[in-house]
């Protein structure tokens, strides 16, 4: 630093501490080229390439302790530029490469409430910033002690930090979740596919989920002969780029040829995503952190041996024959048919040739497209019930009358047919009266469709947290629909033909039919527990804060205790009508920590939603208090079985233990609780980005 002759020291107010000469508008130092755990406007995350200055974010060792943690976003220069998330030398997360004016993917870098996201590459710096758009928007991201990036935006109004978003969301954005020349895609199940012309390098380990090994090519590449191709994957994320190799100024043709003359070369894809073919990236290692993109992304041309792009060829070939052998077949029958088409007129369903056999009573019916086109008026707007990364859902009628609802799978899907055939029969085996019933499917082409009979009252939260709908659940019904829940719960841990852990039990996955019969919805996270196991670990977790077991949520420990857990939550909701991550009265209290209170004071019906009024039973709502107290307890141990929890709720006989403290303490801290708003903080969001999987 140079040493000044009339020196001022200021604080600006965006909140940067400068020092700088009287008369001078330069800064000889200032506080944003220091960063802790937290980035606001401008502020820079990169490199000052003049004086080597490394501009990183770095955690805190805990929620209460400030010391340095174990991780780090810094800036990567190799390659192209990219973001990491680092723990100590882990790589963690990565953004998407800044190619032209944006990200590689707009949903890694969104601009949310008035801000702008910026990168600058030059000689003299390489940063990643963002800016207000105005002075009524004011923002930060903080990178707290587990690891997480979270965006918020101050809220005037309010005086308090509204969430706006967190990375990693989901599994997918976990780093080589699906090891090289896998691709991750977070709305199909399982969600790592190989890449055609590729193969699982360690098949043991993939029906367990562990894809971390990865996939290996079926042929090897011929370099000598020069004899290799290329197939094109689209809507995909460019994979890792640090090890790529950059060419400005070049067609995309010229690009394909240095790759060819290259034998290292993997891969290439065009460098600019609005002017394509002014310069092209060149993989020269496996492709690694490959996931499919919900938005328009650049295609990436990955080279593959001459024998695996022509099997790939007869393979699309082979499908468009058997489809002519179909309309021949259908056309010299059709005598025969104008039988069926008679019956079916009826008032029977509309199928085609075969369906999937979802356990050894009934056959899952596979629906025609047309019939769905005519049941949702040709996916109309209007029949719109929600949507979500999986696609959108749609309300249809059939002819016959019946109501259903229509998942329209997301057409990144990478499954094959037989693959989703297969998803089906495993959702098919799930048949009890509190879970949503799968009806049948549709594929056609690369459409794939679920379709679920139709819930008239929708889900669960759209009552229980809006006070004009509440006052439609009295005491009784709320009973009847924490005691559904947990027999839909009971049939998945236990009686079921498979052992289910849910992973993501909530409100909103709860839907209520015309009779409010609750049904357990959203298999998308579900995980299939084996005979033997007691526990999983996994390495990236997913779900909705506020309803995660506190083991799963730091560890990534989950069991059905992790059930348990959520399960707790979601009674106390149901008595309260309150969300465990609104504030309640006691704004450093979450509505565990409330009822907790509550009970240990004596003041437990004070937690009842006034909703109810005096149509209760005080012995049953203090029952159904104690075991959602005990459903939430810190350790997974001390909470019952959902057998016991069944039999507790049913028999006003049965025995309850005192609950110990619950396990709200353990995950959120005071800090984060005063930068939320009563929004969920989801690693998926309220609608669910896994839903549409037949999984």
């Amino acid at each position: 630093m140079v040493a000044l002759t009339n020196p001022v020291a200021q604080l600006l107010d965006d909140g940067n501490f400068v020092i700088r000469e009287a008369n001078s508008s330069e800064f000889a130092s200032q506080s944003f080229d220091y960063l802790t755990d937290t980035l606001l406007s401008g502020m820079k995350l990169g490199w000052d390439l003049r004086t080597g200055l490394n501009r990183n974010l770095t955690s805190w060792r805990s929620k209460d302790d400030p010391s340095p943690g174990s991780y780090v976003i810094s800036m990567d220069l190799e390659g192209i530029p990219q973001v990491n998330l680092w723990s100590v030398s882990t790589k963690k997360w990565r953004s998407r490469p800044w190619i032209d004016v944006k990200f590689g993917s707009t949903e890694d870098m969104p601009q949310p409430y008035g801000l702008r996201f910026g990168f600058v590459n030059n000689k003299d710096e390489v940063y990643y910033m963002y800016n207000s758009t105005g002075t009524k928007f004011v923002g930060r991201v903080l990178l707290d002690h587990s690891g997480m990036t979270n965006h918020f935006v101050w809220i005037e109004s309010t005086g308090m930090w509204n969430f706006f978003m967190n990375y990693p969301k989901n599994e997918c954005q976990e780093y080589s979740r699906c090891g090289p020349y896998g691709m991750c895609a977070i709305d199909v199940w399982p969600i790592c596919r190989c890449l055609q012309g590729f193969k699982p390098k360690s098949p043991q380990e993939w029906p367990i989920m562990d894809a971390s090994f990865g996939c290996e090519r079926l042929t090897a590449l011929d370099c000598k002969n020069r004899s290799d191709g290329f197939m094109t994957v689209t809507l995909a994320e460019l994979p890792e780029t640090s090890n790529a190799i950059v060419y400005a100024n070049i067609s995309q043709d010229e690009c394909r040829g240095r790759c060819l003359k290259k034998c290292s070369c993997t891969a290439y894809a065009t460098a600019n995503i609005s002017c394509a073919g002014l310069g092209c990236v060149i993989w020269v290692t496996e492709l690694i952190d490959l996931r499919m993109s919900s938005h328009p992304t650049q295609d990436i041309f990955v080279r593959l041996a001459a024998a695996d792009l022509a099997s790939i060829s007869n393979k699309s070939s082979k499908k468009s024959q058997s489809k002519s052998v179909v309309w021949i077949i259908v056309f010299s029958m059709v005598a025969l048919i104008i039988p069926l088409i008679y019956f079916c007129s009826r008032g029977k369903k509309k199928m085609i040739h075969k369906g999937v056999r979802g356990n050894g009573e009934f056959e899952l019916a596979q629906l025609q497209w047309s019939t769905l086109m005519e049941a949702t008026h040709n996916f109309a707007k209007t029949n719109i019930l929600g949507k979500g990364g999986f696609g959108l859902v749609y309300k249809g009628k059939l002819a016959e009358g019946r109501e259903i609802a229509v998942k329209r799978l997301s057409r990144n899907s990478t499954q094959g047919i037989d693959e989703f055939e297969n998803e089906v029969a495993f959702i098919a085996k799930l048949q009890h009266c509190n879970l949503v019933r799968l009806l049948g499917y549709c594929i056609k082409g690369d459409e794939k469709i679920l379709v679920y009979e139709y819930m008239p009252n929708r889900s669960l939260d759209a009552f229980l947290f809006d006070k004009e709908k509440g006052d439609h659940l009295d005491w009784k019904t709320r009973f009847h629909i924490i005691e559904g829940i947990a027999r839909g719960l009971l049939y998945l841990h236990q009686d079921s033909r498979l052992r289910i852990i849910h992973r993501d039990l909530k409100a909103s996955n709860i839907l209520l039919d015309i009779e409010m019969n609750p049904k357990i919805s959203d298999f998308g996270l579900a995980r299939n527990f084996g005979d033997r196991e007691t526990m999983i670990k996994t390495r990236k977790v997913v779900g909705t804060y506020g309803y995660m077991a506190p083991e799963y949520a730091l560890d990534g420990v989950f069991s059905m205790k992790s059930d348990v857990f959520s399960f707790g939550v979601l009674i106390l909701e149901i008595i309260s009508g309150q969300r465990n991550r609104v504030f309640l009265s006691n704004p450093h209290l979450y509505l565990l920590g409330r009822a907790w209170r509550l009970w240990n004071d004596g003041k437990v019906l004070d937690l009842l939603d006034p909703l109810i009024c005096n149509s209760f039973s005080v012995t049953q709502v203090m029952r159904c208090i104690n075991i959602g107290l005990l459903c939430v307890q810190e350790k997974p141990e001390d909470r019952p079985i959902m057998s016991s929890v069944v039999i507790m709720i049913g028999n006003d006989d049965a025995p309850l233990l005192e609950p110990k403290e619950p396990g709200f303490n353990a995950i959120f801290s005071t800090k984060h609780d005063a930068a939320l708003n009563q929004n969920e903080l989801h690693t998926f969001n309220d609608i669910t980005l896994t839903e549409q999987t037949g999984r």
